[in-house]
C-alpha cells in the first residue's frame, strides 16, 4: 500500500504550496517515518538509532562527527543515540585509525545482527512507501535526491 493509498488526495493538494519541493519531501518523509519507526519499533529502534547503526554497520567506520553531518544532527543528539546504542551491546567507539583522536563508531556482531533484521523490515517499508512508484521510477527518485543532496 502506497502512502497515496492510505489517504485519498486531499482537497488541498490542488494549492500552489502543493508543487513546493520542500513541503513534499517534507510529507514523503513524514509518511515514510511513521511506517519505519512502527516496523523498527521491533528492535527497539527508531529512524535516527537505525541510521547510526546502518552507517556503522557500512564499514566506513565513520567518526561521531561524520554521523552528525551527514545525518544533519547536533553532535549532543549522535553521543545521545550511540551512548544507547553502545549501552545495548550494538556498537562501539574505537580509537581512529587515521586520527587517534576521534573517535570511531562500529557495529559489534549483535549490532550486525539486528541492523541485518531491521534492514528487511526498513526494506518492506520503502516498498510500501513507494509502490505508487513504478521500480525504475523508484530507482529515478532515489538518483535525483542524490543529485539534489550532492551534486
Amino acid at each position: 500500500m502506497s502512502v497515496q493509498d492510505e489517504a485519498a488526495v486531499p482537497r488541498l493538494a490542488e494549492a500552489a504550496i502543493a508543487d513546493d519541493v520542500g513541503l513534499l519531501l517534507a510529507k514523503l518523509h513524514a509518511a515514510g517515518s511513521v511506517v519505519n519507526n512502527k516496523a523498527l519499533a521491533e528492535f527497539g529502534l527508531r529512524e535516527r538509532s537505525y541510521s547510526v547503526l546502518r552507517l556503522a554497520c557500512s564499514g566506513l567506520e565513520p567518526t561521531q562527527r561524520e554521523l552528525a553531518e551527514f545525518l544533519s544532527l547536533d553532535p549532543s543528539q549522535i553521543v545521545a543515540l550511540v551512548d544507547d546504542l553502545e549501552a545495548r551491546g550494538l556498537v562501539a567507539r574505537e580509537q581512529g585509525r587515521t586520527d587517534r583522536r576521534q573517535k570511531i563508531v562500529l557495529a559489534t556482531a549483535d549490532g550486525e545482527r539486528v541492523h541485518r533484521e531491521a534492514y528487511r523490515a526498513i526494506a518492506e517499508c520503502e516498498a510500501k512507501t513507494l509502490a505508487a512508484l513504478a521500480p525504475d521510477e523508484a530507482t529515478a527518485l532515489r538518483m535525483l535526491l542524490r543529485k539534489a543532496l550532492w551534486g
